[in-house]
């Protein structure tokens, strides 16, 4: 066994580290103001570096307050040291020394097969011109390719939109890219887009603005999204649709039924594989069938009670809170059709899930909030623990205000059959790392720097191999690379030009980002709403 978390929705107690070293890297932020109107857009509230709140936990822990430190099972006390910035990052230090994880999200609309070059032949023919005036992405009076060098791709389209919303502007959750559809969410709309020119393909309004989704798809293309039962600002996120993004269809809608007296839908997500879809939320959760909407099951009403899943390969992996005077958290296998358990994993007091990296094999980022504690611990297919990681260096596990803050969200962690990928953290114009971890051992295998006070990013992992997003400068674009699986040199896929899309692709702030069939996709999670152009989506490619 190893240690859980605390209450979810509380924030860390701040250690007395107290902030990071140093503000985040460039990706992050906004480059100085220009001549690029699009490549002005901080996310709303965000000075051009994210700043770190004094409250705002770097994730919520998942399970309520949870057998002490020294218990049996137990993670050894310095082999993960978790430094709770008193903010949007969290940091990881394993073995004592600096090394950091940051935001993003793990690998899932489905594992592309790294490319051996970069001369990927991509597909997605042309949709038809509506006619509306708007051409190619937005019809931007900028050459996105102006002066492009030499070995450089090309930016394929940006596309910008106008709208005026409330002053905490709007959310733009989602992006997903199915065939040759790249879809996206903005405020109450999702709209599909040609991959390969940007021209509208459809448009789907809900009621109401969306307010959860979850980055898979099934394998012919439909997703389930969560949206308000209302436009008030009290309104409850308790509604799902299915949709087939593939054909810009949407199917049936329900509301989400409430397990008990006491479920809240607080900072609700979805978690999906196969033809099942849970929707998770502060103490329950609740399965549906996505072809069907067909309610599956919902978590009990007394017992260890499963408040969040993490879901991938056919599996599902609950995380429930036990109903004894320590609230212990368990850690539960679950039919993905009946939700009934056939192994758990009881976690010691004060120790709860910050994070579900993978779900076959399970890797799960443990914390404790009373002794700043961290650890990463893989289980085997029968429920027992199997390694605790350990390593030197910070990792953090940062969630930005305007992420995806599930099990399975925000941290850039990415899982394959024996390795775990984590990237470093380090100070503003320094190189960082990826990490690869050994889950067989928990030892580091190889480290790949980013080089160039750059930063890389784990996007996908497949064949062996990983596919990391090298993020752009304001002078200089990003790169899709691919790292082979004994670590050594990089082949770059794409090389993003370094003109005037540089300063646009650098300053998506907190971007959902994707590689697939050859092209690179990064969109903005939230809006100004100001009524004024703001760039949405971004495509680059041979």
């Amino acid at each position: 066994m190893t240690e859980p978390p605390q209450p979810p929705n509380q924030p860390p107690t701040p250690s007395g580290y107290g902030h990071l070293p140093g503000p985040p890297q460039q990706g992050y932020g906004y480059p100085q103001q220009g001549e690029n109107p699009y490549a002005q857009q901080p996310a709303h509230g965000q000075p051009p570096y994210p700043q770190q709140p004094a409250t705002v936990p770097a994730y919520p822990a998942h399970g309520l307050q949870p057998p002490a430190p020294g218990a049996p099972g137990m993670p050894p006390k310095k082999k993960l040291t978790l430094l709770v910035a008193a903010a949007v990052a969290s940091l990881l230090v394993l073995g004592g020394v600096g090394y950091a994880a940051f935001g993003g999200d793990d690998e899932d609309p489905g594992q592309p097969v790294a490319q051996e070059s970069g001369d990927a032949k991509p597909s997605g023919s042309p949709s038809v011109d509506k006619g509306d005036g708007s051409g190619p992405g937005g019809n931007q009076q900028l050459d996105l390719n102006a002066g492009r060098k030499q070995g450089e791709d090309k930016a394929l389209w940006l596309k910008t939109t106008k709208v005026d919303g409330p002053g905490a502007g709007v959310a733009t959750h989602g992006q997903w890219v199915v065939g040759d559809t790249v879809a996206k969410t903005v405020g109450k709309t999702i709209t599909g887009y040609a991959v390969a020119d940007g021209k509208e393909k459809w448009t789907i309004t809900f009621p109401a603005d969306v307010c959860g989704v979850t980055k898979r798809t099934t394998d012919d293309g439909k997703t389930v999204v969560m949206y308000e039962d209302g436009p008030s600002e009290t309104a409850n996120c308790n509604q799902i649709r299915m949709v087939d993004l593939k054909a810009g269809k949407e199917g049936w809608s329900k509301e989400v039924p409430k397990e008990s007296a006491f479920d809240m839908f607080i900072d609700p997500s979805l978690a999906m594989t196969g033809d099942i879809v849970t929707v998770n939320r502060l103490t329950r959760a609740t399965a549906f069938r996505i072809s069907t909407g067909e309610k599956l099951f919902g978590s009990p009403s007394e017992g260890c009670v499963p408040g969040a899943y993490a879901a991938g390969n056919g599996k599902l992996i609950g995380v429930a809170t036990c109903s004894d005077a320590d609230m212990t958290v368990e850690v539960q296998d679950a039919d993905p059709v009946t939700g009934k358990k056939t192994w758990t994993y009881r976690l010691p007091k004060g120790w709860k899930v910050g994070r579900v990296y993978g779900v076959d094999p399970i890797v799960l980022h443990l914390t404790n909030a009373t002794t700043k504690e961290n650890s990463i611990v893989v289980l085997g297919p029968d429920g027992k623990q199997r390694t605790t990681l350990s390593g030197e260096g910070t990792f953090s596990t940062e969630c930005s205000v305007s992420h995806d803050d599930s099990l399975q969200g925000c941290a850039t962690a990415v899982v394959d059959a024996g390795t775990l990928y984590l990237p470093t953290k380090t100070g503003l114009g320094k190189a960082n790392e990826i990490v690869a971890f050994d889950l067989n051992t928990g030892k580091a295998k190889w480290r790949v720097p980013a080089g160039e006070g750059r930063t890389l990013e784990p996007l996908k992992a497949a064949n062996g191999q990983l596919i990391a997003y090298r993020k752009a400068e304001t002078d200089q674009g990003g790169e899709v690379v691919s790292i082979p699986a004994d670590g050594s040199t990089p082949t770059a896929l794409l090389r993003h030009p370094s003109g005037p899309s540089a300063p646009i692709e650098s300053s998506f702030y907190s971007p959902d980002v994707d590689y697939s069939d050859g092209r690179f996709f990064i969109s903005t999670t939230r809006l100004l709403a100001q009524d004024k152009d703001e760039k949405l989506l971004m495509v680059f490619g041979k």
